[in-house]
């Protein structure tokens, strides 16, 4: 059975123990929190709590717990708190406001380099503000480079970055699907569409090799070949810039294998 009840015709201990006593099988409906705490405040002034004797104390204690629902801890606290301040309030929640770093206008500027790039993944999203901001020297890109990682995809979730792209779809998780996709070039009859393969020279006395790394025109079969010690990003990248560079055209895409 739940009820409300209106108790205001309550005001002696005898009453108090008497309800108490009598009200054993009686579940009362739980009050709104500001609800709640007002009729605590009010009950402990009708009874004068803060003269009563201890066993009044308790017993009051136990009337506030029935009505109200609440537990021995959560009521001790709100009758320390009225002895402290004579009120029984709720605690008003202030948000922290931290200082807004990226504006909206760096936010428009993540997705539309995030666009110009096919969208790309949060790293290497952030090697491109990088590069923008220091290599090429855009002042627009200063602030949104500073950009971590993780808070790029943080970004991506508000409001001016979903509405700055044609269209919106979370980073997919890679784990148990392979990061490379393996397709083959359509250039179309057009030159410009580079094939690329790598193979170890082996090793000689104890030697390691060198990777023999070759690039091949997928319509036109120019080809271009570099080595290097490691297959590495340190000792990858600046060669494969100097092949790309060497071709007479400009090179649109480039295929290697396994993606």
């Amino acid at each position: 059975m739940v009820i409300t009840m209106n108790d205001s015709q309550l005001s002696s201990i005898v009453e108090v123990k008497r309800f108490l006593k009598e009200s054993h099988v009686i579940e009362f409906k739980k009050r709104f929190r500001k609800e709640a705490y007002e009729w605590i405040e009010e009950t402990l002034e009708r009874f004068n709590y803060l003269n009563l004797c201890k066993k009044e104390k308790g017993l009051i204690k136990k009337y506030i717990e029935k009505v109200t629902g609440y537990s021995r801890p959560q009521v001790t606290r709100k009758i320390r708190e009225y002895r402290r301040i004579g009120r029984v309030r709720v605690k008003e929640y202030e948000r922290n406001k931290f200082e807004r770093k990226y504006t909206n206008k760096d936010i428009r500027l993540l997705a539309r380099t995030a666009e110009l790039h096919d969208y790309p993944n949060g790293a290497s999203l952030k090697k491109t503000l990088e590069r923008m901001a220091k290599k090429y020297g855009k002042e627009e890109y200063q602030n949104i480079s500073a950009i971590s990682v993780s808070h790029i995809y943080n970004l991506k979730k508000t409001v001016s970055y979903q509405r700055s792209v044609p269209f919106y779809q979370e980073t997919k998780k890679t784990k148990g699907t392979a990061i490379g996709e393996r397709c083959k070039p359509e250039p179309g009859g057009k030159s410009g569409y580079l094939r690329v393969d790598t193979m170890h020279q082996g090793d000689r006395d104890g030697e390691k090799g060198v990777y023999h790394i070759y690039t091949v025109d997928e319509v036109v079969q120019w080809e271009v070949v570099g080595a290097v010690e490691k297959i590495t990003d340190e000792q990858l990248i600046p060669l494969l810039g100097k092949i790309i560079g060497s071709y007479p055209y400009r090179i649109i895409n480039f295929h290697a294998d396994n993606g």
